[in-house]
């Protein structure tokens, strides 16, 4: 699975495929909920059996039948979740797509508002963050949960709702993109004022 993000220009477009951004550490989380919820529903299995006219055991083959669908499910719409961008004349595209599912939505470029960075949601530090008894890691753990429940690092407001893309995509990249999208749009693309001071930021690393 790739990280690159990767630009192709055609005639009249400009695709760009962000690719599988997911974090090693998120990666193993995945993992780890898949095997819990499978050890689970093999406990359910293994109570159900043998599975005779009774109406509990019965049941509990069913809960573990849903358990290991829900499971697999899951951890395979994360782990092969893509994501597109595709600007045309006229729209910016959204394509996001799992092996169940495939979303396309497109968004006239009269009615986008300003593109913003969102990057992580800001939080409360927690109370054990930097002290040397923070045993079981809670402020590591609440960066984690940040990292794994989020829409996407770019938004925008369209007819009054905010649309939010670019999953695992942060500043670094973020810049990249919007450089390039700026190219191929220009001034169809507007951009939130917090860009001006990133942009500049990311032209004075590179002369450096």
């Amino acid at each position: 699975m790739h990280k690159e993000i990767t630009y192709h220009w055609g005639d009249d477009h400009l695709r760009i495929t962000l690719g599988n951004r997911i974090q090693p550490r998120i990666r193993i989380l995945f993992w780890s909920e898949l095997l819990a919820t499978v050890g689970l529903a093999t406990v359910f299995l293994v109570r159900s059996l043998p599975l005779t006219l009774s109406l509990i055991n019965w049941i509990s083959g069913a809960g573990a039948l849903l358990l290991y669908s829900l499971a697999l499910y899951r951890f395979l719409s994360r782990i092969f979740f893509h994501e597109e961008i595709v600007l045309s004349r006229y729209a910016l595209t959204i394509i996001q797509h799992t092996p169940f599912r495939r979303y396309r939505r497109r968004y006239d470029w009269r009615s986008i508002g300003p593109l913003h960075y969102a990057g992580k949601e800001k939080k409360t530090d927690h109370p054990l963050k930097g002290r040397n008894y923070d045993y079981f890691g809670f402020e590591t753990h609440e960066h984690v949960i940040q990292s794994l429940y989020h829409d996407g690092n770019l938004y925008f407001n369209y007819a009054g709702y905010p649309i939010r893309f670019a999953r695992n995509v942060y500043s670094w990249d973020a810049e990249e993109m919007v450089n390039m999208m700026k190219i191929f749009a220009g001034n169809s693309l507007r951009l939130g004022p917090e860009w001006d001071s990133m942009l500049q930021e990311h032209e004075m690393g590179d002369t450096q």
